[in-house]
């Protein structure tokens, strides 16, 4: 499958870039292109010195639109408007959003737009594709430990139904990850808000990287 990871130089986004391009042929974007390509380069090298192998190219962020049948938006939410609105081509394609919208006060909180998540936004941004809430509650230094196996689980939120098992498909192919179908988008508040959960749960607990499990 072609992904293209759009805000990939960030380290959910090179996390992704180094795990998926071992079974999947990955473009990781930025609007800074001697900056992709760097990373990319780097992450590339991380894989392959394990004896792995790595289909992974750096490009603009126009470009792995263009390219990945799935986009993932690996973006602060700050800046996912602007980033949305500068892109073209994403018609008919599986858009995933991983965006937490949260804020650091004394704790962390989560705040959500007028549409009720991060994923709700993207869809009224990108009416004509088919967005998906996945990989919300992953931190970017476990996407990172590539020596290690990922044994979370990984809530997806969507309402086109092929979307949505494309990427549960997805993260199936990824070593202990496991997906689960957490229902249509209007359900991506509940994902999205269990970030800065984890977050508070590591805070005062003294913990590192917390994910979660079902059983």
């Amino acid at each position: 499958m072609r992904i293209g990871i759009v805000g990939g130089t960030g380290g959910i986004g090179e996390g992704m870039a180094m795990r998926l391009s071992q079974t999947h042929e990955v473009r990781l974007g930025s609007r800074d292109l001697s900056k992709a390509d760097e990373a990319s380069r780097e992450c590339r090298l991380a894989v392959e010195e394990r004896g792995l192998p790595c289909t992974l190219g750096g490009c603009s962020n126009q470009v792995a639109a263009d390219f990945g049948e799935v986009v993932v938006l690996a973006i602060p939410f700050k800046h996912l408007i602007g980033t949305i609105e500068s892109l073209s081509g994403l018609e008919g394609k599986v858009v995933v959003s991983p965006v937490n919208p949260m804020e650091r006060r004394e704790f962390f909180t989560y705040v959500p737009p007028e549409e009720g998540s991060a994923a709700q936004l993207v869809q009224r941004l990108l009416p004509e594709s088919k967005v998906v809430a996945a990989f919300n509650v992953i931190a970017a230094n476990r996407w990172k430990a590539i020596d290690e196996e990922l044994d979370y689980a990984v809530p997806v939120c969507g309402d086109d139904a092929g979307a949505k098992q494309t990427v549960l498909n997805l993260i199936r192919g990824v070593p202990q990850l496991k997906g689960y179908d957490a229902g249509p988008l209007a359900t991506a508040c509940m994902v999205e808000c269990i970030t800065p959960l984890l977050l508070n749960v590591a805070r005062y607990n003294k913990m590192h990287d917390v994910g979660i499990q079902f059983h």
